[in-house]
């Protein structure tokens, strides 16, 4: 490693859990439950947080030492509360999580301008919000790391995703510019590209959703990431891999492919 640079990890790897303040917003369902529950099984002190209290409730209720923060992340003064009350209780945070989505379908049939800035206000807008709250703490901690859940949709323009995909693609670019900023101060950043996992949000999808997995497996797939020491988390590979094609071929060639495999 000393002599191939390139092929030491981005981030710091994350294999010990116990002890650590971890904090998931945007935790009620779906994939961030499912992550919260393994860290929490890891020995990790979890603090969960969603605008749905009841099912924050339920969660912790299951999982004894797991706390519950209700938070709409759309709401930047609140973001910075719900922060302060982390830290005056826990004191540090070692990993921070922003797992909040909005998901409708929408072409340019079904435009609907109410529809794409509730998506920048979930999806986008609440990451800054809990980036504002949590930045100044990590930097003068000098240590910690942030994740953001984007998607494969923000890879490339795909069918359906008029109002989705943009935002992801937006956390994607925020991720790589944070880490370059933040890695000097000992700072890890880590951006999470799922495919397709059955959660509320692809409940949705009224197409057949190929290489579908559950949020445990996810979950799995990105506590592994982080062990690891990643910048990129995608999965599962057999279908993000080819996804992944799409980001290097000439727009003549990916729009022509997308075209193909979406066609019914």
């Amino acid at each position: 490693m000393r002599f191939f640079p390139w092929l030491r990890p981005l981030n710091p790897p994350q294999r010990d859990w116990r002890g650590r303040v971890v904090w998931l917003v945007g935790a009620s369902t779906g994939i961030g439950a499912a992550t919260a529950k393994r860290l929490h099984a890891l020995g990790a002190t979890v603090v969960v947080s969603a605008r749905s209290t009841q099912a924050l409730d339920a969660l912790c209720a299951s999982h004894p030492g797991m706390r519950a923060l209700a938070l709409d992340a759309t709401d930047a003064p609140a973001a910075a509360v719900a922060a302060a009350q982390v830290l005056t209780q826990h004191l540090r945070l070692d990993l921070v999580v922003y797992c909040a989505g909005h998901y409708r379908a929408m072409t340019v049939d079904t435009f609907d301008l109410a529809e794409h800035k509730r998506h920048l206000a979930v999806n986008y807008e609440g990451a800054l919000n809990l980036l504002a709250a949590v930045l100044p703490v990590l930097r003068v901690q000098g240590s910690g790391h942030i994740s953001l859940v984007s998607s494969v949709a923000g890879f490339r323009g795909l069918p359906q995703s008029l109002a989705y995909g943009p935002t992801k693609a937006a956390l994607t670019h925020l991720a790589e510019v944070l880490h370059l900023d933040l890695k000097p101060l000992g700072v890890g950043v880590s951006v999470i590209h799922p495919g397709f996992v059955d959660t509320p949000l692809t409940a949705h999808n009224a197409f057949a959703m190929p290489a579908l997995i559950s949020p445990e497996q996810a979950a799995q797939s990105i506590v592994a990431g982080w062990a690891d020491g990643e910048f990129e988390l995608h999965f599962p590979r057999r279908f993000t891999c080819w996804m992944q094609l799409l980001r290097v071929l000439p727009n003549r060639l990916c729009f022509a492919a997308v075209r193909r495999i979406t066609q019914h």
